[in-house]
């Protein structure tokens, strides 16, 4: 395994990170951003769920990312 496929697959956690829904998954399952506005952001699923929220905020970096990646790979075989 090379550096490469280790970024690709990064690339594709921060994907699916990217298209979760809040309020058809996150939220019946207690992972909605308001429940963690208190000073629970220090938890495992409070940093989790920062990260989520992060990862759907740059959703457009993400997507150059991934021309890039599709470019590269058309490119490079």
């Amino acid at each position: 395994m090379g550096l490469w496929t280790l970024l690709e697959g990064l690339l594709l956690v921060a994907n699916a990170l990217a298209i979760l829904n809040e309020e058809r998954f996150l939220a019946p399952k207690g992972w909605s951003f308001s429940d963690f506005s208190g000073g629970k952001t220090k938890s495992f699923k409070g940093q989790l769920t920062g990260l989520i929220y992060a990862t759907q905020y740059l959703r457009v970096p993400l997507i150059l990312l991934n021309g890039i990646s599709i470019f590269l790979k058309l490119v490079s075989g």
